[in-house]
């Protein structure tokens, strides 16, 4: 087999060049989000740290005491914002949750204050503590509570997944967060160091591409993760679909499929609407016992 070539990986990591019309998935989400935000109750902006873009939204259910999921958006971690994706909110809203959608910094942040993938997995930890303290306050639970996120968002999921609380915070139940959703996510970060289009953003070294790579981490000793991706995706991002299944086993990822007819964008979309595979399973993961 011939080694791959820089335009190789590109080919299979560019997501808006391999979806022609990714601005109308981008104006789609937009506007959606704004109708989302004028709709539904919400408190936004919400601190849950002092560093850049540590900020959440949360869109409270109608009931108290109600189920918490926690949206992490995508972007490759150097674009996109929480603002572009309370279009999420309503669906689970509507399935009961109380729903929180957190920010982070991007990367490569600035000279005197640079950001790594690893710095922003660190800001995760920190808005779920947050949540953890805080959520019920806007009536969630903080026992019961899934992790979602999409492409940069769901590989950050699946870390949370992994994390050991009792070192963030020894008040936090040691493997707290047992539920997680990861859609079209990344696993193992070693093939972006080759990818010319986000060398520049990322600058992601050797060192940290073993650190955040949860299919080089040991797998997790309780919890689940349902991996999905679009049937429409790059190869790359099927394979690392199957990767963390195979890696992490099927007992911590029961769920692993690649929805036919999604693309890397429209598959976000399809979480919204009613009666979709990727609805059923976030209802699903909303619903279990932790």
């Amino acid at each position: 087999m011939s080694t791959p070539t820089a335009a190789w990986y590109d080919s299979m990591y560019n997501n808006r060049a391999l979806v022609p019309d990714h601005a109308a998935h981008f104006a789609n989400w937009a506007q959606t989000s704004y109708d989302a935000r004028a709709s539904l109750q919400c408190t936004l902006d919400i601190a849950y740290g002092d560093g850049p873009n540590e900020r959440l939204d949360i869109f409270p259910a109608k009931q108290a005491n109600a189920p918490v999921v926690v949206f992490i958006h995508g972007g490759y971690w150097r674009s996109l914002d929480k603002a572009d994706h309370s279009f999420v909110a309503p669906p689970l809203h509507a399935m009961g949750a109380c729903v929180v959608v957190v920010n982070y910094a991007l990367c490569p942040g600035t000279p005197e204050a640079p950001v790594t993938i690893p710095d922003i997995a660190q800001q995760m930890v920190k808005a779920l503590a947050w949540t953890w303290h805080n959520i019920a306050k806007h009536g969630g639970n903080p026992h019961h509570v899934v992790v979602a996120g999409h492409s940069a968002g769901g590989h950050l999921a699946a870390m949370l997944l992994a994390c050991n609380w009792k070192q963030v915070d020894k008040s936090i139940p040691e493997h707290w967060i047992q539920k997680a959703l990861s859609i079209s996510g990344l696993y193992d970060l070693t093939p972006l160091r080759k990818t010319p289009f986000l060398q520049d953003s990322l600058k992601l070294t050797a060192q940290h591409a073993q650190m955040a790579s949860p299919a080089l981490w040991p797998r997790p000793k309780k919890g689940v993760l349902y991996t999905v991706a679009g049937g429409d995706e790059s190869a790359e991002f099927l394979r690392h679909n199957r990767l963390i299944h195979q890696t992490w086993g099927p007992k911590t990822v029961p769920v692993c499929e690649d929805l036919a007819g999604l693309n890397h964008f429209s598959i976000v979309t399809d979480l919204t609407k009613k009666g979709t595979r990727l609805s059923a399973l976030m209802k699903q993961l909303i619903q279990l016992s932790s």
